[in-house]
Formats: structure tokens, C-alpha cells, sequence
């Protein structure tokens, strides 16, 4: 299969040099996002939206090489198909979330709950289903990249958990805790109001960014990822706790 026309790519995940942007003006600290997709006319599409919206992106149609194309590109975001000629995207996002906590959305023309927990469980933060509208997704790009003014100096603790907000760091007992960006800012949010109990609703728009109905099971999922690292028991939740019939809540600090 051949790959897409050109927008800023000749090969899979190689950009073209300088010299053949035409016209072209490069912008500092644009947000890199690497799509890896074999439908060559999405794709094109994708990366057309990604360009025009100020998002510098990158191509990989095999799932084989998707890794490699990763870590030359060094994205700050991956859409990643589900269904890829080689591996899966389901094995890409297990390699992927194994060194690093970069954002990944699943594009999937599926919404069978068992292949949407899976990509949620192989560290996806959030999945898109075909068709889409370009805007939903620049919207789903953007909520996973946006950047928060400095507030200054901020600890939180929840359980035995220190939260090191500014730091982007989570310690108990002095031992760092690593974290999904995503997974950092579910906790956060929790820490910040302890004595609020939070609908899945409700951190569907606070983490997720969602302004409208959404699949809860992203909570849910990520609720379950986030308690296998800083539970000390996950099947006996301290940390994050449910209210059964509501949703969750942060544990009281010791």
C-alpha cells in the first residue's frame, strides 16, 4: 500500500528535509502527533487537520515498524488504529506504555466492549470511533496536550500518597510512583477536593476534557490502572475509593 501525499512526510514517520518545504515557515514547539493508520486516505486527512490546526504530524502505516517510527519521531501524542497490517494496535500501545507515558487515542472502527477495555487496558488514554468528525478529533487532541499555566509550588496527599503537582511527581514513603500524564492528572484531581465525591460524569470532563455524553468506561479503566500503582492492596482500595452508586472519591491523608 502506498503511502499518503506527502503533508510534511516523504516516508513512514520520515519528514522531508527542509529544502523541500516549499513556502514553507517553520513554527517553533508545535506539538508533535504521530498517526499510525494503514487507510491512506484517512490518514491524509488526518494529517491535512493536524497541519492546519498548528500540530506538526507524522506517518506510519505498519504496524511492524510503529515502534521504531516512535522512538525516531519522539511524539508528544499517538493516534493509533487498532486494526494494522503486522501487529495490532493493541501490542503497539502495550510497547509504547512500557517507556513511555505519552498520550495515546485509539482510533477504532469498533465499540464492541471488549476491544475498547482492551485498548483502554493497553495503556490508550482515550479512543475515537470511525467515522469522526475532524473537529471531535482535533478536540480529543487537544484536551490531551493542553498545557496549565505554573500556579506556583503545589503538594497535595491523598492516603499515604504525596503529590508533587508542580514536580509532576507521586511518592510514598519516599519511593517514586510512575504515572501516565493522565493517570497524574486523575489523581490530582481527586487530591484537590477530598471531600467531594466525583461522578464518572464529572472526570470525564475535568480529566478527559469531554464537554458532552461520553463512555464511562474510560473512568472505570483508568480508575482500575491508576490503583494497581499506588494501592498498596488494589483489591482494597485506599487511595482512590469508590462510593458505590456514585462514583469516586480521594482517600482520607494519614
Amino acid at each position: 500500500m502506498m503511502p499518503p501525499r506527502p503533508y510534511r512526510l516523504a516516508t513512514c514517520g520520515r519528514a522531508l528535509p527542509p529544502d523541500l518545504w516549499t513556502g514553507w515557515q517553520t513554527v517553533p514547539m508545535k506539538s508533535r502527533v504521530l498517526v499510525v493508520d494503514d487507510d491512506t486516505a484517512l490518514a491524509e486527512m488526518i494529517g491535512i487537520v493536524l497541519e492546519s490546526e498548528g500540530f506538526e504530524p507524522s506517518y506510519c502505516a505498519d504496524g511492524d515498524q510503529a515502534f521504531d517510527v516512535f522512538r525516531a519521531t519522539q511524539p508528544d501524542l499517538v493516534l493509533l488504529d487498532v486494526m494494522l497490517p503486522g501487529k495490532d494496535g493493541i501490542e503497539i500501545a502495550r510497547e509504547i506504555r512500557a517507556e513511555s507515558g505519552v498520550p495515546i487515542i485509539m482510533l477504532t472502527a469498533r465499540t464492541d466492549t471488549v476491544d475498547v477495555v482492551l485498548g483502554l487496558e493497553s495503556g490508550a488514554d482515550d479512543y475515537v470511533t470511525k467515522p469522526f468528525k475532524p473537529k471531535e478529533l482535533v478536540a480529543r487532541v487537544r484536551a490531551r496536550l493542553r498545557r496549565t499555566d505554573d500556579p506556583g509550588p503545589e503538594r497535595l496527599r491523598i492516603g499515604d500518597v504525596e503529590i508533587d503537582v508542580t514536580g509532576h511527581a507521586v511518592t510514598r514513603d519516599g519511593e517514586r510512583i510512575a504515572l501516565t500524564p493522565l493517570e497524574f492528572d486523575l489523581l490530582v484531581e481527586l487530591a484537590r477536593k477530598p471531600w467531594q465525591v466525583f461522578t464518572r460524569e464529572v472526570l470525564l470532563e475535568k480529566v478527559w476534557g469531554y464537554r458532552h455524553s461520553a463512555d464511562t468506561r474510560l473512568v472505570n479503566v483508568h480508575v482500575q490502572r491508576l490503583r494497581s500503582k499506588i494501592e498498596r492492596d488494589p483489591e482494597n482500595p485506599e487511595v482512590v475509593q469508590t462510593v458505590r452508586g456514585v462514583g469516586y472519591k480521594a482517600g482520607a491523608p494519614r
